[in-house]
């Protein structure tokens, strides 16, 4: 019988993290300074488990290897692609950068990361770093050197329902106040150019920056992507499309009572980010509160959705089919 995978989130103590997690999700958190949950991740840095039905207890990752028909995988060496987080920005994160697949895997032996924000909620005045205002490599470099961050840095304003795209390249940090849905390549690596002199609670000393490499993969002169974004109604939900991107697509669905849906990638994660839902798969409910994250899997054909919620969805782009 098909089914959903409903996940385990996996939860990681931040310098800049707070307690949005608990009090949005009622999360069991594991300090007041939790930054992010991984809601879907088959990255050996945060270790999914399936928490229903026949594979239970094992992990995403063992899944993929050894059950590649459900996303239909013809690669079973390769990893799995997507990795999508829950992050709570109580102070601003560090301004960094993140290479492209070549350069990670040559530097890292990693994918790169590429990656997006919807915003689920930002306090008044919130605002994220987004890009820089160098125009040649040179001037970037300078102003890097120089830490003059008030001449290179770019800030944008932002409020809830907010959608930004940031591929490898871009400079970028989510400001204080800020609670994001990240749906990026499943990549753990991070160039740290600007770190407002935080030290580290453990060592006491600067948090370490990476500025040889942050310059190497920085895209300069930077150019915000703004991806078209179309809305189709269906009785009962309203599909937004905020990004069809090489590696992943990411949609919105707004659930106003029931809708039924049909598959149109070979797998879908999903999560829920504000009200409850009832899915339905073969006839079997499922019960959806805010912060369930689940992947319907290739042999789930269709599906339905009852209730009143909002629900971030993503689907592999071609270059991680």
């Amino acid at each position: 019988m098909s089914e959903p995978l409903i996940l385990e989130p996996v939860f990681h103590q931040k310098i800049w993290g707070g307690t949005t997690l608990h009090d949005r999700y009622n999360f069991s958190l594991p300090s007041e300074k939790t930054g992010e949950a991984w809601m879907v991740s088959g990255h050996q840095n945060g270790v999914e488990k399936i928490k229903n039905g026949r594979f239970a207890g094992m992990s995403l990752a063992q899944l993929w290897r050894q059950e590649p028909a459900l996303f239909e995988n013809a690669d079973v060496d390769r990893p799995f692609p997507l990795l999508v987080k829950l992050l709570d920005a109580h102070q601003d994160l560090s301004v960094q950068v993140h290479p492209d697949d070549e350069y990670a895997a040559e530097h890292q032996n990693e994918l790169g990361k590429t990656e997006s924000w919807y915003v689920v909620d930002a306090a008044p005045g919130a605002e994220i770093y987004y890009g820089h205002k160098a125009q040649t490599k040179a001037e970037f470099d300078q102003l890097v050197d120089t830490s003059n961050w008030e001449q290179l840095l770019q800030k944008v304003p932002v409020k809830a329902g907010d959608f930004f795209y940031v591929p490898a390249g871009t400079l970028h940090a989510l400001g204080a106040g800020t609670f994001v849905l990240e749906t990026q390549q499943s990549s753990d690596v991070t160039y740290r150019v600007y770190d407002f002199d935080r030290r580290d609670v453990k060592t006491g000393q600067l948090r370490e920056l990476h500025l040889t490499d942050a310059k190497a993969v920085t895209t300069v002169p930077f150019q915000a992507e703004k991806p078209k974004q179309t809305i189709k109604e269906i009785t009962g939900i309203t599909i937004t499309t905020l990004v069809t991107a090489p590696y992943f697509n990411v949609f919105k669905w707004e659930l106003s009572g029931q809708a039924i849906l049909q598959k149109e990638a070979p797998y879908t994660l999903v999560t829920v980010i504000d009200g409850s839902a009832e899915l339905v798969i073969d006839g079997k409910q499922y019960q959806l509160t805010g912060g369930t994250a689940f992947v319907l899997p290739a042999d789930v054909t269709d599906w339905q959705l009852n209730g009143q919620a909002t629900l971030i969805a993503a689907t592999p782009g071609f270059a991680a089919k």
